[in-house]
């Protein structure tokens, strides 16, 4: 079992787990968290394995979304949680649709931002430009600072601000190459497209105006295949948790607050 590293706020019989993008950590959601803080829940941001101070897999461990999925299971028997909602940025949100199919007893909610149910054809030209800028550089010796500064701010909307740059920018710039490497393979593999009609859990889909990563219009089929899911959108770009957090955090309160029906178990 790999050690999971997190961080937490609140406390209750409910549990809310944060997953971040292959461009960021735990840390990122420092900020949000205690936005996130309603009475009963606990919050939880995730370290996925090889980020902050969370332990790498292990070598033999297979490639693949799949082993996100299992890790996150462990998180949560590490946290005590049985089940959560899961809120998932980017690659975060792929975790998250991976848990859901994988692990369906561990998931009572879903909240996707900014993710898509899938990568696509990996051999096609905008999947291959994709990994050739984010891959590209650290193959011809960039440090992960570099590739940072070359990347973040075209993840950011015409709102962006530069201390959400700079912020973004130091984050990544902690990524161990390997682990960043480990978490991009994963994303060429992922597709839970066949699964969305069986995740039945409420699920709140956000979409950011100005993504050029995962487009709001791509954003919003996977909410309509999603048979609980509801689609909002926000004024930001592909950082739009961060870019606009009041506005995330609102949305995701709103969410919340309609689960109330639901029993813990």
């Amino acid at each position: 079992m790999i050690t999971p590293n997190w961080i937490e706020n609140g406390e209750g019989g409910r549990g809310l787990v944060f997953l971040h993008g292959v461009s960021g950590g735990a840390a990122g959601a420092l900020e949000l968290m205690p936005r996130l803080a309603l009475p009963g829940w606990r919050t939880l941001a995730w370290d996925m394995p090889g980020y902050g101070a969370s332990e790498p897999f292990e070598p033999d461990t297979p490639e693949g979304m799949g082993a996100y999925a299992d890790a996150l299971a462990e998180l949560l028997d590490a946290a005590g949680l049985e089940r959560a909602v899961l809120v998932g940025h980017s690659m975060g949100g792929m975790v998250a649709l991976q848990t859901a199919a994988q692990h369906p007893d561990r998931v009572s909610g879903l909240v996707l931002a900014c993710c898509t149910p899938a990568f696509g054809a990996s051999a096609g030209p905008m999947q291959q430009a994709f990994l050739a800028k984010r891959l590209g550089p650290l193959d011809e010796g960039a440090s992960m600072r570099e590739l940072a500064i070359d990347l973040i701010p075209g993840m950011v909307g015409p709102g962006g601000e530069a201390e959400l740059v700079h912020d973004a920018v130091n984050l990544m710039e902690q990524i161990p190459p390997d682990s960043y490497r480990r978490a991009l393979r994963a994303v060429v593999g992922f597709d839970q497209r066949s699964a969305l009609a069986r995740i039945a859990v409420p699920a709140l889909v956000i979409a950011g105006t100005h993504d050029k990563v995962s487009t709001p219009q791509v954003v919003r089929r996977m909410a309509e295949r999603l048979p609980a899911g509801v689609y909002r959108e926000i004024d930001a770009g592909h950082l739009a948790p961060f870019e606009e957090p009041a506005t995330f955090a609102a949305l995701v309160c709103e969410f919340l607050a309609g689960l109330d029906h639901i029993p813990v178990i």
